[in-house]
């Protein structure tokens, strides 16, 4: 089939012209600066690592990071072993590891609280263009922190500051008070075949 069609590029070109006005509208009426909320939901992979890339371009446009981890305890990842050594990021692995291996619901409940304590610190710190609280879903699904609470806080940070909250299950009321939600499916997994977790794919 010929591509050379005089009609079909011109229904085309007026197509496009027609979706850039749509879309230089509302980029116009998109006026707003201010701190973003996002959440990164679902059971599919790469919750994380979606957050871990906006740490990147964060620090690409100068902004000072901070990112806790509620859940994971392991210190051996590739986003830790690369982000934590850049300038501008503070990193704190502050879980006790997944319920099914710590088994002991106390020890992750004052794990979880230790990790929210030090976020309401970064929360009020204007210095922080972007703060990631990674896995914290994890502590409302098992009654760790106290839901009302944690959005109340968020809510109430400094201006500027975007958070970043990763985890399945994130809970409607989570969900209603972000700005922007992204939920990640599962259609595949590898581990679903018995592939081993991979060095610099899952972690």
């Amino acid at each position: 089939m010929s591509t050379d069609d005089p009609d079909r590029d011109q229904r085309h070109k007026t197509r496009m012209e027609r979706k850039k006005s749509v879309v230089d509208e509302k980029i116009a009426a998109a006026q707003q600066e201010r701190g973003v909320l996002l959440v990164n939901t679902g059971n599919g992979k790469g919750k994380s690592s979606a957050a871990f890339g906006v740490v990147a371009r964060a620090l690409g446009h100068g902004q000072q990071v901070a990112v806790i981890q509620f859940v994971k305890s392991r210190t051996d990842t590739g986003e830790e072993a690369l982000l934590s050594k850049q300038p501008g990021v503070r990193w704190h692995v502050m879980g006790e590891g997944f319920t099914w291996e710590s088994q002991d619901r106390h020890r992750d409940t004052i794990a979880a609280r230790a990790a929210w304590d030090l976020a309401l610190n970064y929360l009020q710190d204007p210095a922080i263009g972007l703060l990631v609280l990674d896995e914290m879903t994890y502590a409302f699904k098992y009654n760790w922190l106290n839901l009302d609470e944690v959005i109340a806080a968020l809510r109430a940070r400094t201006p500027m500051q975007h958070v970043i909250v990763t985890g399945r299950a994130a809970p409607p009321a989570l969900i209603d008070a972000a700005d922007t939600v992204s939920e990640i499916n599962v259609v595949k997994h590898a581990f679903q075949a018995g592939v081993k977790a991979m060095p610099g794919l899952d972690f």
